[in-house]
């Protein structure tokens, strides 16, 4: 962090970021739901994001920083196809296990986030503006 106070729209800005992270994992997953692969080490696997709080010693305000990617959740689901042509020497698929359900609530909850910060932001400058208003 720098000396110089966050605003509360960086503050906001970084949430926003760090909820777009999480929107592009969930789609990503969910965009993986059903994929098969010829083995275990090549199936997809869910991502998810991991976020750190960090906290501005200047002003006291904590935001959100991303920091990483990781892979999560079950392994992938071992299932007998031998007309698939991506079935291995036992006529074994192995199908990414992505839990549908789970990352369409993800994604409704980031999507919540997201808006929350925006109308952060909108409140702030309306605030602003208000305020500049009075000088006149």
């Amino acid at each position: 962090m720098s000396d110089h106070p966050m605003t509360v729209f960086q503050v906001a800005g970084r949430a926003m970021s760090a909820q777009l992270v999480r929107m592009n994992t969930t789609a990503s997953n969910l965009a993986n739901v059903g994929v098969v692969s010829t083995n275990e080490a090549d199936a997809y696997r869910t991502m998810k994001p991991v976020f750190r709080t960090v906290l501005d010693q200047a002003t006291g305000m904590a935001t959100v920083k991303v920091e990483d990617v990781v892979r999560a959740g079950n392994g992938p689901m071992k299932r007998y196809d031998p007309a698939n042509p991506l079935a291995d020497a036992s006529g074994n698929v192995f199908e990414a296990a992505v839990d549908e359900t789970r990352e369409l609530v993800d994604m409704m909850e980031s999507a919540r986030n997201y808006q929350n910060n925006v109308e952060v932001m909108q409140t702030a400058k309306s605030l602003i503006i208000d305020t500049l208003k009075l000088g006149r």
